[in-house]
């Protein structure tokens, strides 16, 4: 990751700069609220993906910056409501807006956020830029309320699984390595290649996050979190499609449940092992990202398709 953002260390701090001034506010509370959310901001990924699509595709121009502020003010938007609907008060091992200044306010600063946004590539007329941008909040949304619906008759198959997720996480990468291409030579081409490029990598990314479940590692939220959230990730999928008849209507029988005890997590967790759930996932993860990559091979050699490359590698191979 350090290599990676030494290469693009100045569009990085130019796009810094960019974003702040789109944050900015005439309301003191806002402003404060905006200082603290880029000082707990995260990674910075999906505006590194507009930046190194662009890099490929062409160069890196002021269009660009927009695209990766755009993309991160959607992004933190939708992220400070999902922690109002989820009652989360941590974000990134900060608190959560909701957390410090109450859900009205969390509310309203998501709102403030995606109009920032909108209103960015209005006033300089990025009306394409836009428009792949909303396509993505459209699905996000979609993917959020399938899961939502989902949820409640547990009855996700995987080919609907992989559908939320497309929605739900894939867009809004796919849309960023879209917008980065479009924005260094307006070739709608190319940044239809970058967008496919982008939902693959999205989808191993949902995957892998969805891997962290299962683990044992320190990634920042307990084993089993979304088993006691109801929500049916790839490996209980898989496992479900390949246990016997009595393990299958247990394990369904505990996610009925609003409460779930140590021990029944522990069974679920333990079945997903013995039915190779895990290995099952991290396979797909890995279809996912080899098909990412032989998009990106239709373009030229270059620094910046090796840091691309390596940005797609350390996404599925982080620890957290």
């Amino acid at each position: 990751m350090k290599d990676i953002k030494n290469f693009i260390f100045e569009d990085l701090i130019a796009f810094e700069k960019v974003f702040d001034q789109a944050v900015k506010s005439n309301v003191s509370l806002l402003d404060k609220i905006m200082k603290y959310i880029v000082q707990s901001k995260g990674k910075q990924m999906r505006p590194m993906f507009v930046l190194l699509s662009a890099k490929v595709c062409g160069d890196i121009n002021d269009k660009t910056y927009r695209a990766a502020s755009l993309i991160e003010l959607l992004h933190t938007a939708t992220l400070v409501h999902d922690d109002v609907v989820d009652d989360s008060n941590k974000r990134r091992g900060f608190f959560s807006i909701n957390a410090l200044w109450k859900n009205k306010i969390a509310v309203l600063v998501g709102d403030y956020l995606l109009s920032k946004g909108l209103l960015l590539s209005l006033n300089n007329k990025d009306f394409r830029m836009l428009e792949i941008l909303a396509t993505a909040v459209k699905d996000m949304s979609e993917g959020e309320l399938l899961q939502a619906e989902k949820a409640r008759k547990l009855d996700i198959t995987e080919e609907i699984y992989f559908n939320i997720i497309r929605c739900k996480t894939a867009s809004l990468i796919s849309s960023a390595c879209a917008a980065g291409a479009f924005s260094s030579n307006e070739n709608e081409d190319q940044a239809n290649l970058f967008s496919a490029f982008g939902e693959k990598v999205g989808i191993a990314f949902q995957i892998k996050d969805d891997l962290f479940d299962y683990g044992n590692e320190d990634i920042g939220k307990p084993t089993g979190n979304d088993i006691k959230e109801k929500k049916m990730t790839l490996p209980l999928i898989h496992t479900l499609n390949h246990c016997d008849k009595a393990t299958k209507n247990k394990i369904i029988s505990i996610f009925k449940h609003s409460e779930k005890k140590k021990t029944e997590i522990k069974f679920i967790l333990e079945a997903v092992n013995e039915h190779k759930g895990i290995e099952y996932a991290t396979q797909k993860m890995n279809q996912y990202v080899e098909e990412a990559f032989e998009i990106l091979n239709a373009f030229e050699d270059s620094e910046a398709k090796m840091h691309l490359t390596n940005l797609v590698k350390y996404s599925i191979n982080r620890k957290y």
